[in-house]
């Protein structure tokens, strides 16, 4: 019996992680997901999923509660490896390497409570991600190691300002509203240059006024060309922010298209019990 038939795992060793220079088109695909299943004990949490992700877009992943969502993401960043399928990013396998691996490539990830350092000032939240991206290319020789210390440093230095967080740069992080973690977050990821962002529930458990906000801080993230894939169930912050949205029910996905697309198919309407989230 094939490994394939057998829906055992055939990994003897990762192969190369993707290469990092640019794309010259905006319309080719830097994600690719296919036949992604996966089970947990008699339950099939994904069942034969395919997505394609364009460069330098903006994705959401919508679907009822136990969808298969984070799930999905879960494989995407090496936390759960599939029983089945591929996952190809920027050109290169994601199957059998680590998550920091997977970090290393270029995806980043912002989780629904927000992963940050409580203890810690904003501004050291930022450094600790920013020197770690970039101390494995540091020269040895002392003088350039402090002079691209220095520009690393700057580096993060403006984006806490371009986030509107430098007037909270020496605030200890668990002082601060859960909306301005999120912001801290993406700043934490935008200083490692990830090509892919993936942003589960990013406005889960904000107030109105904070998830306003956050779409506006994402459409500004926007401009730096940073494709998104987004899993969110307020259908206001999906509209207001994707070009392509992907809806999964029972582990798979039933229908993709543009907001007025989906906002239209009468199979989303059925998976969202009438529309009423729509």
């Amino acid at each position: 019996m094939s490994a394939a038939a057998s829906g055992a795992i055939v990994a003897p060793a990762p192969p190369p992680m993707p290469a990092t220079e640019d794309k010259d088109s905006m319309t080719s695909e830097i994600l690719s997901i296919r036949g992604v299943s996966k089970r947990f004990g008699g339950l099939r949490a994904l069942d034969d999923v395919n997505l394609n992700v364009r460069q330098g877009s903006v994705h959401a992943i919508i679907g009822p509660n136990g969808a298969g969502k984070s799930t999905l993401l879960n494989c995407l960043v090496g936390r759960i490896i599939p029983d089945e399928g591929s996952v190809t990013f920027d050109g290169g396998s994601l199957l059998g390497h680590k998550p920091h691996q997977i970090n290393q490539a270029g995806i980043a990830r912002v989780f629904q409570t927000p992963e940050v350092f409580g203890e810690l000032t904003v501004a050291e939240n930022v450094m600790i991600p920013a020197f770690a991206k970039h101390d494995g290319a540091f020269r040895i020789n002392a003088w350039a190691r402090a002079r691209e210390r220095g520009a690393v440093r700057e580096e993060a230095e403006h984006i806490l300002d371009d986030l509107n967080l430098w007037d909270q740069r020496d605030q200890i992080v668990n002082s601060m509203s859960r909306g301005d973690k999120r912001r801290l977050e993406l700043a934490m990821c935008l200083v490692q240059h990830p090509k892919l962002l993936l942003l589960d529930e990013p406005t889960a458990g904000m107030s109105r006024a904070d998830t306003n906000n956050t779409v506006d801080l994402l459409k500004k993230i926007a401009e730096r060309g940073i494709t998104k894939v987004i899993i969110e169930h307020d259908m206001h912050v999906v509209f207001s922010l994707a070009e392509t949205v992907s809806v999964m029910a029972q582990g798979t996905v039933i229908a993709e298209g543009s907001p007025e697309e989906i906002k239209a198919s009468e199979k989303v309407q059925e998976a969202y019990l009438g529309g009423a989230h729509l």
